[in-house]
């Protein structure tokens, strides 16, 4: 079952350099996102686990936090230190914590 971290452990991991994941459409994405995280639609995580690190943590990060706790669960039966942001980019913009709009190919 995916771990899941509180919006201020997600900030702090954030602010370390975590790498973090955005598991909503591509629009959805585009409309705001956390910035720097990487997008991968839900859809895609099963075939696309290979793309992220074994030895890091991966905060994963989706609008309210139920596509994130999926992913996280499924990056985690893959080996990957993955972690499901509670509440999601909406709490973490309601919290102030920055927000940048912007198509998938403006993404780190």
């Amino acid at each position: 079952m995916a771990r899941e971290v509180t919006q201020e452990a997600f900030a702090a991991a954030r602010a370390g350099g975590a790498l973090v994941v955005d598991v909503r459409e591509a629009d959805e994405y585009a409309a705001g996102h956390v910035p720097g995280a990487r997008p991968m639609p839900l859809r895609t995580v099963p075939a696309r686990c290979g793309e992220l690190p074994a030895g890091r943590p991966v905060y994963v990060i989706c609008a309210s936090g139920n596509r994130s706790r999926t992913a996280a669960d499924w990056m985690t039966s893959r080996g990957i230190d993955a972690y499901s942001v509670t509440g999601g980019t909406g709490a973490w913009a309601r919290s102030g914590g920055a927000v940048t709009a912007g198509p998938q190919e403006h993404a780190t």
